[in-house]
């Protein structure tokens, strides 16, 4: 039986990565695999000492790339109870391949004689159909040997080719201390894309030199892991840096997730986000296709090397454009990274599309012209649901009734009013009127209010028949922060999302346990998603509601501990009521961009960190309640300068500041 994707240990330098269970071997089951650019290139990657297969004792996770598994061969040297030949693989990720030195040590008082055979396949098969499980009928391919130390293997789009030193069978004799390596080296090529999107490495990796200090030392064992992980998954587009969504499945340009896990990273990596808008805007809309649900000015969701067939009727063209946020999303990031010091030419060469896009959420996102923006799958194969939660199930009524298209989701719309207005100051900044979309923003703000406003808080969408679907669900907590509503409103939100129905102790549940089809292992329908939770988190602390942003930011803690601090994409919602540690989501990807960028975005929301560089101010405004007594952000970037803070006990020290920006404090004490 294959291990579930959370048991699978991950070695990542993207676009390569290797997913193995805790032996380090790959079986050819399941997810196992060696996987590049949307393609398993190995699936079996297996090690066995005269016949038999090593008995797993360890495995050292070095660091993001680089892992070493260990194993003992009991069968051999002395015949005491202690190990004394051992077995050391020791897997290098890198971002051209796979290297894996494969290391016999003879501790035993004698000399040991053995033969340490590598046994190696592909079935070149594509990510989605291993997800789908159609890779489980595929047939291995024949491999084309090129001599006793390379292998290689070949379809129409892929060539996989692996060299051994020496060759991949060997029968070592190792006198007592001696050691054998046999060292692997992985390789491939592959097509050039149809599109002309690319998902390359990047062409440097530096270390981020952010440091957190907190009395918790969870939190800073969290943040470290947590860069660490996001290094890993930085990818490019014609030199454009952006954020590989998750291995294995999601290794590739995401509007949505891409787009928030960069704008989470801003004050760490601000760069990454200007990479991420300019690589989304190549491909913005230019035409109405309902195959790919293209509409002009809408930025994609998704860009893959090849269609994906996910089984069960969804197919999804290499480029995809079913998201009915990421255009808003999109905006949302510009203005977060123009505010934080994105250099003023580059913004102003995105100023088109800005417009575009703009205009996407008038002309297009709003098909019935009712003042919301709603969405339908035209394509018969495509995402049911275009929010951030597209499970076909993700928005349904308290009896479990699934809502009817078109869908109006209520976090669309704030993000669509908090575009148009930051879509507004950034062209009245470059001497065009905001008017319009200020207008257009107060417009919907009302709207909004007289319709999906029910039994005291906003409802989850309205259906294809202008019905409010209600329900408590974390749809609502992306509404804070966005503009989209009043003080009372926010209080009224704040005070939902502290109910025990919602927060499981580890973080939002997507679903009340008050709904009848409430699941704590529901993709979207109870589990817990970090990024929900931080976005959630940074829209408390930005509307003052800072005991309940607290709370979520405390289970974040304790989740990230019992995943030892590699947050994954999401888990179970059962709560801490029921269990000591979240149970995992068997299918979930981790390391994924937006959990593992959650940890920067909890910490900056707690401390309140406003930056406008343009305008030349910088108000930093920490929470009047966290769960630290001290909390140290060091190295962070504003408008290319270093920014560092400490809190402590209440006082804030600005350590150092940009020399460029007047800086407002506000805390209990601020020097």
């Amino acid at each position: 039986m294959s291990s579930p994707l959370h048991e699978l240990v991950t070695a990542l330098s993207a676009p390569w990565v290797v997913l193995s269970p805790r032996s380090g071997q790959l079986t050819g089951t399941g997810a196992e695999g060696v996987y590049a650019r949307d393609r398993r290139i190995l699936s079996q990657l297996r090690v066995t000492v005269d016949g038999r297969e090593p008995l797993p004792v360890h495995v050292d996770e070095h660091d993001t790339a680089t892992h070493q598994y260990v194993a003992t061969l009991e069968w051999l040297g002395d015949t005491r109870h202690d190990p004394t030949v051992m077995l050391y693989r020791t897997r290098t990720v890198q971002s051209d391949g796979v290297v894996e030195r494969i290391t016999l040590v003879n501790r035993a008082r004698d000399a040991v004689d053995c033969r340490l055979d590598v046994a190696l396949g592909t079935d070149l098969a594509g990510t989605a159909a291993v997800r789908s499980g159609a890779a489980e009928s595929m047939p291995q391919l024949a491999p084309l040997p090129d001599g006793p130390e390379r292998t290689r293997w070949e379809d129409e789009n892929t060539r996989v080719v692996v060299t051994a030193d020496p060759a991949v069978s060997a029968a070592p004799h190792l006198e007592p201390g001696e050691e054998f390596t046999l060292t692997l080296h992985i390789t491939a090529e592959f097509p050039k894309s149809n599109t002309g999107f690319s998902i390359d490495p990047p062409a440097e990796r530096a270390p981020y030199d952010v440091t957190v200090r907190c009395d918790d030392k969870r939190v800073e064992h969290w943040f470290d892991r947590s860069l660490g992980d996001v290094r890993g998954l930085q990818l490019a587009d014609d030199g454009d840096r952006y954020l590989g969504a998750g291995p294995p499945w999601y290794l590739t340009l995401f509007g949505r997730d891409s787009l928030i896990s960069s704008g989470m990273l801003i004050p760490v990596d601000p760069t990454l986000a200007a990479g991420t808008l300019r690589a989304l805007a190549a491909r913005q809309g230019t035409k109405v296709d309902a195959g790919s649900a293209e509409q002009p000015g809408k930025i994609p969701h998704e860009l893959r090397a090849e269609v994906a067939d996910h089984g069960g009727g969804l197919v999804l063209p290499d480029v995809y454009y079913g998201t009915h946020d990421a255009t808003q999303l999109w905006i949302m990031t510009l203005h977060k990274a123009w505010r934080w010091g994105m250099p003023a030419d580059e913004v102003r060469d995105l100023l088109p599309n800005l417009r575009r896009a703009l205009t996407w959420m008038k002309e297009y996102a709003d098909p019935d012209g009712d003042g919301f923006l709603e969405y339908i799958d035209e394509s018969g194969h495509g995402l049911a649901n275009q929010g951030w939660k597209d499970s076909a199930d993700a928005v349904q009524w308290p009896d479990g009734t699934l809502a009817t298209a078109p869908i109006a989701l209520c976090e669309v719309q704030g993000y669509a009013y908090a575009a148009a207005i930051q879509g507004a100051e950034l062209l009245e900044a470059h001497g065009e009127s905001g008017d319009e979309w200020r207008e257009w923003a107060a417009a919907l703000q009302e709207r909004f209010r007289a319709a999906f406003w029910v039994d005291g808080y906003p409802a989850i969408a309205l259906d294809g028949s202008k019905n409010p679907v209600v329900g408590r669900a974390s749809n609502m907590g992306h509404l804070l922060g966005t503009g989209l509503l009043d003080a009372d409103e926010e209080q009224t939100v704040a005070d939902v999302l502290a109910g025990a129905d919602l927060n499981s102790g580890f973080g939002l549940r997507t679903l009340s346990t008050a709904m009848t089809r409430f699941n704590p292992l529901g993709y979207h329908t109870g589990s817990v998603w970090p990024h929900d939770t931080a976005m959630t988190v940074q829209g408390l602390f930005a509307s003052g509601q800072s005991e309940v942003a607290s709370s979520y930011v405390e289970g974040l803690v304790r989740a990230a501990e019992a995943f030892d601090y590699r947050l994954p994409e999401l888990y179970g919602g059962r709560g801490l009521e029921a269990e000591r540690t979240p149970t995992p989501y068997p299918l979930s990807c981790r390391p994924q961009a937006w959990a593992a960028t959650s940890a920067v975005a909890v910490l900056v929301a707690a401390l309140g960190i406003e930056p406008d560089v343009p305008g030349g101010r910088l108000a930093i405004n920490p929470a009047v309640t966290l769960p630290w007594k001290v909390l140290e952000l060091d190295g962070l970037r504003v408008g290319g300068e270093a920014l560092s803070l400490r809190l402590a006990d209440g006082e804030l020290t600005v350590v150092e500041a940009p020399q460029s920006a007047v800086v407002t404090a506000n805390a209990a004490s601020a020097r």
